[in-house]
């Protein structure tokens, strides 16, 4: 069907685990007092920030299938995915009659508590299924104020669409729909009826990384074919389950832009070489190449739209395309806008939720110092949360709609952190 491509990390220039770095791995307990039975502790809890925006936020869950697209680790099966769509509603909260969405699916958020996370989650010591959005599920949208921009959104390699969660709130609080994905065999994945489908991945060569980019890339465009049937009054979910009302119409497909982290980057400029839907794009702290000498090909011939890197400082050397060959690469062959940020004192994972969770977590389980910093640095937690926010969303009014950001123009006093490169 469309075009091949792949994804290891795909990260920054250190190489992070996979969300599941365990199978089914029982939480240690220390030892207990002789004759005692040792104490399980209560599992760390989170809340996420909210959303800054005036504008309150609904989701709901789409099952997509790619009739004809063998999956790449099931080659047997068509390719499935589950995307959820966020997009505005009148109110949310206990008047609107709608509880709030789980950050997790139940079958999700078990299959995350059995096993360790990015290595310092331990099994079972952090609630994942008690952990919730700030959406509310399923209410009916609000277009009274027209159609508005679509922003998509993907996930590291291996790694759940759950952690672009403050993202995708924050932006439809500013007026955006967004869309996040999952990439099935990745990680795991719930699907309809409670099936959940595991991580699946080989063994990692550079292979899989073009495998894994190639089928994000194919998925991305999936999702925007189910958008257009979404546009035309259609129903794309595979169940036919029953869309919010008026969903459709909050779409405006004149104006789509994307944003991934991490393997998700390139993904981004990936898709935008290869499908002129998409305007303008993001990435975030993600690598554009499969080897050391094997660069995506958008590296290699760039983009004509806009597009920002966002880096961190992996190893302690801050990546940008100053630093990194395979931007480096992709700056000089692109011709559209463009801007890079890094923000020296942060790390990998500082550009998803775990920045936000992280820190309240750490107060509840003990997480060893080197692994806190490994995930997300030094950088103020909260500001950092606010820098990421306050960028994305001034780079889509920008590019999408047209509005002038001075933070994008200059470093600014509100985010001291994030250092402009270019």
């Amino acid at each position: 069907m469309r075009t091949r491509l792949s994804g290891r990390p795909l990260v920054a220039a250190a190489v992070l685990p996979l969300v599941l770095t365990g199978c089914g791995a029982a939480a240690t307990a220390a030892p207990a007092a002789a004759g005692k039975p040792a104490e399980a502790a209560a599992p760390a809890t989170f809340t996420l920030p909210p959303p800054t925006g005036p504008r309150a936020v609904g989701t709901t869950e789409l099952h997509l299938v790619d009739e004809g697209r063998p999956d790449p680790w099931l080659p047997d099966r068509d390719r499935e995915l589950m995307i959820s769509v966020w997009y505005p509603v009148q109110r949310t909260g206990p008047d609107s009659g709608r509880p709030t969405a789980p950050y997790l699916r139940p079958g999700a958020a078990r299959a995350f508590t059995e096993v360790d996370a990015l290595e310092v989650f331990r099994a079972g010591t952090v609630d994942w299924a008690g952990a919730r959005t700030h959406a509310a599920e399923s209410a009916p949208a609000d277009p009274r104020r027209g159609a508005r921009p679509v922003v998509l959104y993907s996930p590291g390699f291996g790694v759940p669409r759950a952690l672009g969660t403050t993202i995708a709130e924050d932006l439809v609080s500013r007026g955006y729909v967004v869309v996040t994905m999952d990439h099935t065999g990745e990680t795991p994945v719930e699907f309809p009826g409670g099936r959940v489908e595991p991580a699946r991945l080989p063994q990692q060569t550079p292979d899989r990384i073009k495998v894994a980019l190639g089928a994000r890339v194919d998925d991305t465009r999936l999702v925007l074919d189910a958008l257009d049937e979404l546009d035309r009054g259609g129903n794309p979910d595979a169940g036919g389950r029953r869309l919010p009302r008026d969903l459709g119409r909050t779409l405006d497909l004149s104006r789509v832009g994307m944003v991934g982290h991490s393997a998700g980057g390139p993904q981004a400029g990936e898709t935008m070489r290869l499908d002129r839907r998409l305007d303008a794009g993001i990435n975030m702290d993600g690598t554009m190449r499969y080897s050391e000498n094997d660069l995506v090909p958008v590296a290699t011939e760039g983009l004509d739209r806009p597009f920002m890197l966002m880096g961190s400082a992996p190893d302690g050397e801050p990546q940008t395309h100053l630093t990194n060959p395979s931007w480096g690469a992709f700056w000089r062959n692109s011709t559209g806008w463009k801007r890079d940020l890094n923000v020296p004192t942060a790390r990998h994972y500082s550009y998803t939720d775990v920045q936000a969770f992280l820190p309240e977590v750490d107060t509840q389980i003990e997480i060893p110092d080197e692994g806190r910093t490994g995930l997300i640095g030094t950088v103020d937690p909260e500001r950092m949360t606010a820098s990421v926010r306050a960028y994305v969303s001034a780079f889509f009014d920008r590019s999408l709609q047209g509005r002038h950001r001075p933070i994008l123009d200059r470093p600014s006093e509100r985010f001291p952190d994030v250092r402009f490169v270019r």
